[in-house]
């Protein structure tokens, strides 16, 4: 594919070790297709820093928000190709008990997607959950199922069924800002599975599975690992102190996906290094693989589009993209590596995640890490700029060729 494996395999294992020693996380994998095929899929490390458990191939990753664009992102597009979803009118339109609050009736999903409406950034739903003395109020979590309470957040922690109604009801009384600009806000994909589920009859995980992930092949892909039997081990994330107090592994560990029952459009989803190329890849096709066509080729170039660029947001449809002006930039400014073609696109999930397709390269760069464990303090992962250092290498090996 006319990279050098002698220029690339020393540079990966160099930048790899020095994030393990220096702690940036216990262990990683890289994986990277060219053309359409995999040419470099490596791993690195353990699961934890007691060294018992190397990281392998196949292990299953908690994705964070690179979610937003691999659960409800696809389902979007979909919907957007079928005339369900009008990117220009109101959100409200689809999503109707906003049709009445003066600051939110006329946002519309396109300054929504590109986290350009003035939404509220983050609002932590787990204060609503617990008790001034760390207890759960049990009105809204029980330790053991029941007709009331069967939405599994965690190994014996069992959210109220209706919760989400709450959740709804406190992201509709939030604040919108007046100044329209880029804030990153990821409220909206806690609703987009509800919307979903009312514009297609199929709950979001069904929609999701039938018309993305099993025609894909990618059987990994999808919510709650905990409870499907995978024979692939699942790399854990933190250790809990304040809502499940242990160590989260096969359970989200975002608090307001867990709240959800571990099925949101923010967070949740769950899968292997391999699974996410595929998906990737059929983006980085513009809607084809194998013969197959999932989306439009028009509203994907739409949505890895940037959409604002006048008012210094980057961002595409959901899609994270080059911070603007990239390629000027040296890999320690840069936003990922300054060699990705401004159609280049992909996300970054807090977990320590981060995927990213190149269609004018051909090139899909995924990286899998648990950097939150055992906690989420840890920020050397984003201080040694490992996942563009990474990248860049194999741009580099490209145009040394």
């Amino acid at each position: 594919m006319g990279m050098d494996s002698a220029f690339v395999y020393p540079r990966i294992d160099s930048i790899i070790t020095n994030g393990i020693k220096n702690n940036a996380f216990p262990g990683a994998q890289v994986l990277v297709a060219k053309n359409g095929n995999i040419v470099f899929h490596e791993a690195y490390g353990f699961h934890t820093y007691d060294s018992i458990q190397p990281v392998s191939k196949n292990d299953i990753y908690d994705l964070a928000s690179v979610t937003k664009i691999t659960g409800p992102l696809p389902a979007i597009m979909k919907l957007v190709d079928e005339g369900k979803l009008d990117l220009d009118i109101p959100f409200s339109t689809y999503w109707t008990n906003w049709k009445h609050r003066k600051d939110k009736k006329d946002l519309t999903l396109r300054e929504i997607l590109t986290h350009q409406a003035g939404l509220t950034p983050y609002i932590v739903f787990l204060g609503k959950v617990i008790k001034k003395n760390g207890h759960l109020k049990k009105r809204f979590i029980h330790t053991e199922s029941n007709s009331r309470f069967n939405e599994q957040a965690f190994d014996g922690l069992y959210v109220k069924n209706r919760f989400n109604r709450k959740i709804y009801r406190i992201i509709k009384r939030s604040k919108v800002s007046n100044e329209k600009k880029y804030k990153y806000s990821g409220l909206t994909f806690l609703i987009f599975p509800e919307l979903i589920k009312r514009l297609t009859g199929k709950t979001y995980e069904e929609y999701v599975t039938d018309e993305f992930y099993r025609p894909l092949g990618t059987t990994t892909l999808g919510f709650k690992p905990k409870t499907k039997h995978f024979p692939n081990k699942i790399v854990p994330t933190e250790m809990d102190t304040i809502f499940r107090h242990a160590l989260t592994q096969g359970w989200v560990h975002d608090e307001n996906a867990s709240l959800l029952g571990g099925i949101s459009g923010n967070a949740g989803l769950f899968g292997t290094a391999t699974d996410l190329a595929i998906l990737m890849q059929m983006y980085q096709n513009y809607g084809m693989l194998n013969g197959h066509r999932y989306i439009s080729e028009k509203t994907i170039r739409e949505f890895t589009q940037v959409q604002y660029p006048d008012n210094d947001n980057r961002r595409g449809l959901g899609f994270d993209k080059p911070l603007l002006g990239n390629d000027t930039l040296d890999i320690a400014a840069a936003y990922p590596a300054p060699e990705v073609s401004p159609k280049s696109f992909g996300h970054a999930g807090f977990t320590g995640t981060f995927v990213w397709a190149d269609p004018e390269n051909q090139l899909v760069f995924i990286f899998m890490s648990n950097r939150v464990f055992p906690t989420r303090e840890n920020r050397n992962l984003y201080t040694l700029n490992i996942r563009g250092a990474l990248q860049e290498v194999f741009y580099q090996s490209i145009m040394s060729d």
